[in-house]
């Protein structure tokens, strides 16, 4: 059985999975039909390459908050990540919510079940 600490684990796999591809996005990789709901395909222009960087930051900050609630590092922000799991939840099921209704069918493919297990991770570590 998955105990909060897996998890978490799980959680922060995932996260680096979306952040290595936000970060080709940065880069320049033509991957825009696989994001956005497909709505720049090829490389992302230049202001949406920089929300992919502002968005890795934000993930990063999310599996940080996701191990420090299930007790896997930064034992010191415990009673801020009590509250902050809430909002990483609260942005995984909206970023499931919106994966779900995107008219782009690669990216409910590849997306959906990945925001999926995000949310639920977040959600168990949360109730942990």
């Amino acid at each position: 059985m998955l105990d909060h600490t897996h998890a978490a684990y799980v959680f922060t796999f995932f996260t680096a999975i979306v952040v290595t591809f936000q970060l080709a996005l940065a880069l320049g990789v033509p991957w825009g039909q696989l994001a956005m709901g497909g709505k720049y395909p090829g490389k992302f222009p230049f202001g949406m390459r920089i929300a992919a960087l502002v968005q890795i930051l934000v993930l990063i900050l999310f599996a940080l908050v996701v191990l420090a609630r299930a007790g896997v590092m930064f034992n010191n922000y415990s009673a801020f990540s009590t509250l902050a799991i809430w909002g990483v939840a609260a942005f995984c099921l909206l970023n499931a919510i919106l994966n779900t209704i995107t008219q782009s069918k690669w990216e409910r493919i590849i997306w959906l079940p990945v925001t999926i297990v995000l949310f639920a991770c977040s959600v168990y570590v949360a109730l942990s």
